[in-house]
């Protein structure tokens, strides 16, 4: 726990019932979209679901793409792509990090800049 007696948004500490009555579904939906593999929730020892807070919002999230008529395959998909589009953002941001250090141990050399040269146009006979 953190210092203010929050539990962490990662931590999963929420039983089926509870995850249930938080997100405001059935706990057959819950055990459905397991399955499915759209909100896979923690396990203990014994086999048990246990939700996080960020669980519980990804299964509210879910029940919103429901709500607004796509189907799970969909969802899944979505949830999918959403995944790897965070996963390429962080990789730029890395990759944007390293440039930056780059550049700051090697800066580019000043372009030299040439006299304005004078061009000369004959008449086409």
């Amino acid at each position: 726990m953190s210092s203010d007696n929050q539990i962490p948004e990662d931590e999963a500490v929420y039983v089926i019932s509870v995850a249930s009555k938080l997100s405001g579904l059935h706990p057959q939906t819950l055990r459905q979209y397991d399955r499915l593999g759209l909100v896979s929730p923690s396990r203990t020892i014994g086999k048990n679901r246990r939700y996080s807070l960020i669980d519980i919002v990804k299964l509210r999230n879910v029940q919103r793409l429901v709500g607004e008529g796509i189907n799970l395959a969909g969802i899944a998909r979505i949830i999918e792509l959403e995944q790897a589009v965070a996963n390429m953002a962080l990789e730029v941001a890395k990759l944007r990090t390293e440039v930056d250090a780059l550049l700051e141990a090697n800066p580019p050399k000043a372009l030299v800049r040439r006299d304005n040269q004078t061009i000369v146009l004959y008449p086409n006979n």
